[in-house]
C-alpha cells in the first residue's frame, strides 16, 4: 500500500486537526504532514563543486538527492492505536509496551510530532527482539532502517565513509532517509553490544548525536558531507550484554531486560502463530480453528523459532493422513528436543 493511501497528509506548520479512521491500527489511519530532510540547494553547492567526471557514486547521490527531493512523510497515529494484538503475541515485552503506550498518549491527542525516547532491548538471543521492533514500525505506519552491528565489514555503515575512499558509500542513517518515504522510520541497531571494540575507527561514536535530538537535527555523513535531519529518526536497539555498551550511550536510551517466555507464554504465542498461519492460507480455513491441548504441550516446549517449521510440517503430515485437525504425532521429530524458548531474530 503506497504512502500516499495510507497518510493523511496535512500542513508542513503542524500537525491536522481531528482524527482520520481506516482498517489499520483499531480503525485510525496514521497523520503526517511534510518534513525536509535536507536541503536542495546545499545538495546543488555540493554537486557544482564536484571536478567533471570524478566521484561518479557521490554525483549519482546527489543526483538522486534532487530527483527525489527533500521532503518525507512525518507520521503519527492519528489517536493511541490499538495494542491489545502486541500485547497477546509479545507477552514477554508488556514492560515495552507498558512504556510505548505512554509516549504515545502524550502526543495522540495534540499537534505535537510524535517523539519516542530511544530504547534498548537487553536479552538473550531468539527472544524476539527484532521481531518487536518490527512491529513497531507496522504500528505506527512508518518504514524500518536495519543495521546487524555483528556482520560490520567497516566502522562507517552508521556514517558512511569518505567519498575519498574506493568504494567508499553512504551509511545506513542517510540511505534510510533519503531512499525512504519517511522523516521518522524506526531504525534498528541490531546487536549493539558487537560494535565496539575491534575498530580502529568507533563505529558507535555517530550514535552520541544521533541519539541526541538537537545535535541529530544537523546530521552530516561522511559520504555525502550535506546536513541531514535525523532528529525524527525511532531508535530501537538490542544486545545480548550490556557490559559490550559504552555508558555514554546507555544514558541515552531506555534499557529494558527482556526475559524468555515461560512455558504457558510459549503456549500462547503457539496458538496466535497457528491462527495466524491459517488465516493466511486459503487451504488454512479447513483446519479446526484452534489447536489441542496435546499439540499446544508439545509446541510449547520449542523455541518460537521452530514454532512455525514445525507448524508446516504438522499441516502437511495431517493432510496427508486426511485429517484437519492436527495431532502432536504430525509434529517433527525436532520440536521434542531441548531448547531455550525465543523468536527468531
Amino acid at each position: 500500500m503506497s504512502a500516499c493511501t495510507d497518510l493523511v497528509p496535512v500542513s508542513r506548520e503542524g500537525w491536522g486537526g481531528g482524527e482520520a479512521r481506516g482498517a489499520r491500527h483499531g480503525g485510525r489511519i496514521p497523520i503526517a504532514h511534510m518534513r525536509h530532510v535536507y536541503r536542495v540547494d546545499e545538495v546543488e553547492r555540493r554537486l557544482g563543486k564536484l571536478p567533471t567526471r570524478e566521484h561518479e557514486s557521490l554525483r549519482a547521490t546527489y543526483e538522486r538527492m534532487l530527483e527525489k527531493g527533500p521532503d518525507r512523510f512525518q507520521v503519527k497515529p492519528s489517536g493511541l492505536p490499538a495494542m491489545a494484538h502486541l500485547y497477546d503475541e509479545l507477552p514477554n515485552f508488556h514492560e515495552v509496551l507498558d512504556d510505548l503506550k505512554r509516549q504515545l498518549a502524550l502526543c495522540s491527542d495534540s499537534h505535537d510530532a510524535l517523539e519516542l525516547t530511544p530504547m534498548l532491548l537487553l536479552g538473550p538471543p531468539g527472544v524476539g527482539k527484532t521481531h518487536f521492533a518490527r512491529e513497531v514500525a507496522q504500528l505506527l505506519g512508518t518504514g524500518m532502517g536495519f543495521i546487524s552491528m555483528s556482520s560490520m565489514t567497516a566502522g562507517w555503515v552508521l556514517s558512511g565513509a569518505s567519498s575519498q575512499w574506493k568504494g567508499a558509500r553512504a551509511g545506513k542513517v542517510f540511505e534510510t532517509l533519503v531512499d525512504g518515504q519517511y522523516a521518522n522510520p524506526v531504525m534498528v541497531v541490531d546487536e549493539i553490544d558487537k560494535g565496539g571494540g575491534e575498530h580502529a575507527y568507533d563505529p558507535l561514536g555517530s550514535l552520541y548525536s544521533l541519539l541526541e535530538h538537537d545535535t541529530a537535527g544537523s546530521f552530516t555523513d561522511e559520504f555525502a558531507e550535506v546536513p541531514i535531519d535525523a532528529s525524527q529518526v525511532i531508535w530501537v536497539a538490542t544486545a545480548n550484554d550490556v557490559r559490550g555498551i559504552p555508558d555514554p550511550i546507555l544514558n541515552r536510551m531506555n534499557v529494558f531486560d527482556i526475559d524468555m517466555p515461560d512455558e504457558a507464554a510459549a503456549r500462547q504465542i503457539a496458538a496466535k502463530l497457528y491462527r495466524s498461519i491459517r488465516a493466511d492460507h486459503d487451504w488454512g480455513q479447513r483446519f479446526d480453528p484452534e489447536l489441542s491441548d496435546a499439540v499446544l504441550g508439545a509446541l510449547g516446549r520449542m523455541a518460537p523459532r521452530e514454532m512455525r517449521r514445525a507448524l508446516m510440517t504438522a499441516f502437511g503430515n495431517a493432510k496427508l493422513d486426511g485429517r484437519y485437525a492436527l495431532q502432536a504425532r504430525d509434529l517433527p521429530d525436532a520440536g521434542a528436543k531441548k531448547s531455550s524458548i525465543g523468536f527468531v531474530q
